[in-house]
């Protein structure tokens, strides 16, 4: 589902209603995780952060984090009628450019996947019992606080990026690549994306290990550790962490620049904190803290919930024909003497919200 489709559902019922706000989330003080054979806090099982919850809160709702029953339920049941109708058949002699709307809300050429391929989720995030309308909680606009400087370099990189875009794989981004998952769905921080949102954690005395279904990346959290030297720049970073209470606290370093949140640069800094708050929930948080990028640290929540599916392997390179036909697309262009059609030379990550 489109973004803005959720962003149409939000607003449209947030004109009628007063608003409100919340605070941060706090693990009930009544719940106790059980514990793992060595004692601490059980995290581990497959869980999903799949959801139609942006990572940024549609303006129309300006400060409110918390939504109505009524509200996450209009947007639930505007998204399943937006699902049933992408699922639709095609008519047949439907060229390319008249594709309606497909899996994502795309149309037209963009329609990579139809509905059948992809898994975004169909529930706005609840906490508990609260429903939220952004990932983001702070800022409290529910908005990424890039400096100017930030918004300017993202737009010098994007214009730059026009020329010799498709010259080579190197000028891919990650996910066509089969390197790491689009929209930072490997972390940190780990957002829901597209389809494929599953994640099994399993734990050891002096290591939490975390794969990721998308594209099968595994990242491995030493408990108790200090970081790798600064010149060691790892995909998805260098994590390390201790266990506070309930609470598994996760920092992580030493980014490469190919892989940053959201513009930040690769001297971020992520913390995560994960708390069993239920049978069948995990309190996930982030905060991203990057002076250099960010005005500000961006903080975010979301919950991990309980499935009983399996996380199977995620074979992307062995299957991944799109790459090499996007390459000999180009140089078939350039053979007639002229370049890609479209917007030529804009890297954008699928499934970024």
């Amino acid at each position: 589902m489109k973004l803005r489709d959720l962003a149409i559902a939000l607003a449209v019922v947030a004109s009628t209603l007063a608003l409100s706000s919340a605070a941060l989330a706090a693990p009930p003080a009544s719940y106790h995780a059980p514990r793992n054979a060595i004692g601490q806090p059980d995290l581990q099982g497959v869980w999903t952060n799949a959801t139609i919850t942006p990572l940024e809160r549609p303006p129309a709702l300006g400060d409110r984090l918390v939504l109505t029953e009524q509200e996450a339920h209009r947007a639930e049941s505007g998204n399943a009628a937006r699902v049933e109708g992408a699922a639709q058949p095609t008519k047949a002699g439907t060229k390319v450019d008249e594709l309606p709307s497909c899996g994502g809300g795309q149309t037209g050429p963009a329609c990579g996947y139809n509905a059948f391929w992809v898994d975004p989720g169909t529930k706005v995030i609840r906490i508990g019992t609260e429903a939220r309308s952004s990932i983001i909680v702070s800022p409290k606009d529910g908005h990424l606080p890039l400096s100017q400087a930030t918004r300017t370099r993202i737009r010098n990189a994007q214009g730059n990026a026009r020329v010799g875009n498709f010259d080579g794989p190197e000028r891919r981004p990650l996910g066509e690549r089969c390197l790491v998952g689009f929209g930072s769905t490997s972390g940190p921080p780990m957002l829901p994306v597209l389809y494929n949102n599953h994640y099994q954690i399993i734990q050891i005395a002096d290591e939490v290990m975390i794969e990721v279904e998308m594209v099968h990346d595994t990242r491995i959290i030493r408990l108790n550790d200090v970081h790798k030297p600064s010149n060691v720049r790892l995909w998805m970073g260098d994590s390390i962490g201790h266990w506070d209470g309930d609470t598994l606290v996760v920092e992580t370093t030493n980014f490469r620049p190919d892989q940053t949140f959201r513009g930040a640069t690769a001297n971020q800094k992520v913390i995560e904190r994960f708390t069993r708050i239920s049978p069948q929930q995990v309190l996930y948080q982030f905060e991203v803290d990057d002076p250099v990028a960010l005005t500000e640290p961006v903080k975010g929540e979301e919950s991990l919930n309980a499935t009983n599916d399996r996380v199977y392997e995620y074979a992307c390179h062995e299957g991944n024909y799109a790459l090499p036909g996007i390459l000999a697309g180009a140089r078939t262009e350039e053979k007639k003497g002229r370049e890609m059609d479209g917007a030529r030379g804009e890297v954008k990550e699928e499934g970024g919200q």
